[in-house]
């Protein structure tokens, strides 16, 4: 089940992402260890961490600056902590890890009680309207938003459920960042807002490059070797 449930996303994400050979993803991660990432390189702390303007994509894990942010989302200490819940959430909703990783990633830096200007909390930048609608929490759900299981089990129940809404993982997250309403007055295809479009192409940016990092040690494992 799992197998084919990895299958089913790695081919939607196949689908989703036509255009990252034209794409770059900079970032970097600052003195307190929060992660930033941006489309463009936003000023000289930003480094090359996917895409092709050289005309060739870099590789996660090299030892170089571009490399620093994708060694960071394996190692640091706040992204490993997560990583139960995160394979928590990934198993009950069919949701692939490496997608939430990038989207709190995105969203949120790996700060649990981040707090948008416009009222999104938590790992995954839920409103509490969305956690009631499509996360099923009911209550104090700000509070309950703070807490990282809830807010990824929450988040992940709303993926899926967009996803299989909308059939697409890139549809579903501009309905994720500009609602649905959004997506069906674009007759379920990506609004024409610059904002949520740099957002899921951001995220789908990281989430592939995760994939990339993630397919050597998955053929390892599957040569019965351990990865190095």
């Amino acid at each position: 089940m799992k197998t084919l449930l990895a299958k089913t996303w790695l081919s939607m994400a196949a689908l989703a992402v036509p255009a990252l050979a034209q794409a770059e993803l900079w970032g970097y991660v600052d003195g307190s260890g929060t992660a930033h990432l941006a489309p463009t390189q936003v000023d000289s702390r930003y480094h090359l961490v996917l895409g092709d303007s050289k005309g060739d994509q870099r590789v996660p894990g090299k030892t170089d600056a571009a490399g620093g942010l994708l060694t960071w989302l394996e190692f640091a200490p706040e992204v490993k902590s997560l990583q139960p819940l995160l394979r928590e959430a990934a198993a009950q909703h069919g949701v692939d890890i490496e997608l939430l990783k990038a989207i709190i990633a995105v969203e949120s830096g790996f700060n649990p009680k981040a707090v948008s200007p416009r009222g999104a909390l938590g790992l995954m930048q839920l409103t509490p309207v969305s956690a009631q609608h499509y996360g099923g929490l009911t209550g104090a759900v700000r509070d309950q938003l703070l807490d990282p299981r809830t807010n990824i089990l929450a988040g992940a129940r709303m993926l899926s459920t967009l996803t299989r809404r909308f059939g697409r993982i890139d549809v579903a997250l501009a309905a994720w960042n500009a609602g649905e309403s959004a997506v069906r007055k674009a007759g379920g295809e990506m609004p024409a807002i610059p904002e949520t479009q740099a957002h899921v192409h951001l995220v789908l940016e990281l989430y592939w490059a995760l994939l990339q990092a993630r397919m050597p040690r998955e053929l390892q494992i599957h040569d019965g070797k351990q990865p190095q």
